[in-house]
């Protein structure tokens, strides 16, 4: 593990202090790539899973309003992992600023490298509208359309919080391939 690129702490935080981690810096190392994408892949899965539960209430708009803010968090934290954030990168050596900057650009990436604001997510979820849609038109048939927006909410914030973890390990593997 690169120990000037990726800072963690292993202490075990009680469970009402948050976790006291040391800045991440972006790791370039595969290993370290690869353990950062399987974090923010579990992560997804119980974000995933939260906004399943909210679809399953049938109440119209409780669903979207769950999932915004829950979808701001998680690209966050997905940023955050990778060291990512605008913070993390400006904490980076110039000539790998530019070489990060240049990997977001090539991707076209809106989430990665600036704060993920609702608009952001709103730009996202317009892509997802017909899904969106369905969802909560299949809210109003009783039980089924109940299970049918709680799997299409769990597969929209699975496949949104996918593409972006792709995303932010497409970045750190161009930044790390230009290093060598």
């Amino acid at each position: 593990m690169d120990a000037m690129t990726t800072t963690r702490s292993h202490a075990a935080p009680s469970r009402t202090a948050k976790r006291a981690v040391a800045p991440v810096l972006l790791p370039t190392a595969p290993r370290d790539i690869a353990l950062a994408a399987a974090r923010c892949r579990k992560l997804v899965t119980r974000r995933a899973l939260v906004s399943a539960s909210a679809a399953v209430v049938p109440i119209p708009g409780l669903d979207i309003a769950v999932d915004i803010p829950l979808l701001v968090k998680l690209l966050d934290e997905i940023n955050a992992e990778f060291g990512l954030t605008a913070e993390q990168i400006d904490q980076l050596a110039p000539r790998r600023r530019i070489s990060v900057h240049r990997a977001i650009a090539g991707l076209g990436s809106s989430a990665i490298g600036r704060a993920v604001s609702r608009e952001i997510i709103a730009t996202i979820l317009k892509k997802l509208a017909q899904r969106i849609a369905t969802k909560q038109v299949a809210k109003f048939v009783p039980f089924a359309g109940q299970a049918v927006a709680a799997s299409i909410s769990f597969g929209a914030v699975k496949l949104i919080g996918q593409a972006h973890i792709a995303d932010c390990m497409a970045v750190a593997e161009q930044v790390a391939a230009e290093q060598r």
